[in-house]
């Protein structure tokens, strides 16, 4: 009774997990539609965004890199970090 109860658990846990990754998947493929229509790009593809990118000038391309960064940006690298700022600011305090 004890292995169902935990196979039970942990398929549960298995499809919870697959829609969290299917949720943030879609919030992704939303940004970057959203990226194509923002800029007018006809071609749904790498390419038309390449070619978007080379007729951009300097302000235009450092604010569409902005927005991937802030989008795909890594939320646990940031803490670990943060964590690492905060040590060095307490032995160099000490």
């Amino acid at each position: 009774m004890k292995n169902s109860a935990l196979k039970g658990a942990l398929g549960a846990l298995a499809v919870v997990g697959v829609a969290f990754i299917a949720k943030k998947a879609i919030q992704r493929k939303r940004f970057v539609k959203g990226i194509f229509e923002e800029y007018g790009i006809k071609e749904r593809s790498p390419f038309g965004l390449a070619d978007k990118i080379r007729e951009m000038n300097e302000e235009q391309y450092q604010e569409l890199k902005g927005k991937f960064k802030k989008e795909f940006a890594s939320r646990c690298h940031n803490r670990f970090e943060k964590k690492k700022i905060l040590q060095k600011r307490n032995i160099e305090s000490n």
